[in-house]
């Protein structure tokens, strides 16, 4: 590698935001980002396939299962504890 040549820097999803919006603003986005970008396990048939389709609509790349859940993760934990009340009562 020649002295002029330099590394590329790994940025994430955050790569098109260049060096705008702070720093504390940046690793929240990319944390959100790449949580919501991760396959999450579908409540219907357990596979690690659901993607989302839109904002609060997650489908199930295999099953075809479509629910609805939080705008950036399937399950909110507000959900998750409204559902266990249902539960219980």
């Amino acid at each position: 590698m020649s002295p002029k040549r330099r590394k590329k820097k790994k940025v994430g999803p955050t790569g098109g935001l260049g060096v705008r919006y702070g720093v504390r603003t940046r690793r929240r986005f990319s944390g959100i980002v790449s949580e919501m970008k991760k396959k999450h396990v579908c409540p219907q048939c357990n596979s690690s396939s659901v993607r989302r389709e839109s904002v609060g609509i997650w489908v199930c790349k295999k099953c075809g299962f479509k629910f609805a859940g939080g705008a950036y993760v399937p399950a909110t934990k507000l959900g998750m504890t409204a559902e266990r009340s249902a539960r219980t009562a």
